[in-house]
């Protein structure tokens, strides 16, 4: 009786270590990461229109292949912490009610759809009639389409400097983003087919609060990552100016130079904003 009974006892010890093995959570990570994912973005001081002495709309270009953007292209596919930049915006377009607007102009006016967007990756469905191997009729099939998102390769960046005369500062405030695709035809080589096609804009001051949730990777310590939104806020990025506000209709600077001389172009702008500030002060 008292070997039936340890028996019993030691089965029921050996079940229950069994299911509490079996009901654990594979982790990847020695701790769970909730920092990021319970951020909410810092939201901006108000600007008074009788504080602003100076303004200036700046269009640049950030492109992902240089090495300081890279944490905006990768991953290419979306993993358990991270996004790409231009997967965050898909993502928050078709689950978190972000709008996208058309690219005709930069004043978000325009909404588009999924299906806008997806006709822009070249990602409908298509429809291929094919014989049934066992029937041997003719059948329909819908080939759904696959958005490569890492075919984004640069955004356009909208935004506003100012000098504020209430803080003494010159400030910036990015307005919209714009994902630009690159890709080549088919049937054409790299040289001759390559394209670029702006996507959709996104109104940043929207975005935000999607941004500061998700985080960025950090080369140098991955306890210490930051989200998109403090990416931006910080400037982390590296761009150049392709165009500013100017009674040419905001004419870019590819209209009246080209090659070296719209580089030096962008970097005079550049540095006429910065003396501005700096000439501001007397020492």
């Amino acid at each position: 009786m008292k070997k039936a009974l340890l028996l019993i006892i030691g089965f029921v010890l050996c079940w229950s270590t069994w299911e509490n093995v079996s009901a654990q959570t594979i982790a990847t990570s020695v701790y769970k990461k909730n920092h990021i994912k319970n951020r909410k973005p810092i939201p901006f001081a108000t600007i008074r229109e009788s504080d602003i002495m100076w303004s200036k709309l700046v269009w640049r270009i950030i492109d992902l292949r240089e090495k300081v953007n890279l944490p905006l292209y990768y991953p290419t596919e979306p993993q358990d912490d991270r996004y790409s930049l231009i997967d965050l915006l898909l993502y928050g377009i078709e689950n978190e009610g972000l709008t996208a607007y058309d690219t005709y102009d930069d004043e978000f006016k325009s909404p588009l759809t999924m299906d806008e967007i997806r006709a822009n990756f070249d990602a409908l469905n298509d429809t291929i009639t094919k014989r049934n191997r066992l029937t041997g009729e003719l059948e329909k099939k819908v080939i759904p389409g696959q958005i490569h998102s890492d075919d984004v390769k640069r955004y356009i960046v909208k935004e506003q400097w100012f000098f504020d005369k209430q803080t003494s500062t010159l400030q910036v405030r990015i307005i919209g983003l714009c994902p630009i695709r690159e890709y080549v035809k088919e049937g054409e080589s790299d040289m001759d087919g390559l394209q670029q096609k702006k996507l959709f804009w996104i109104y940043f001051p929207e975005v935000r609060s999607l941004l500061a949730t998700h985080e960025v990777y950090n080369s140098r310590n991955d306890a210490a990552r930051y989200s998109f939104d403090d990416l931006f806020l910080r400037r982390q990025f590296s761009s150049f100016i392709t165009q500013t506000s100017n009674v040419f209709n905001n004419r870019p600077i590819s209209d009246y130079t080209v090659g070296i001389e719209s580089l030096l172009e962008a970097e005079k702008i550049k540095t006429d904003i910065f003396n501005f500030e700096h000439d501001l002060w007397e020492f």
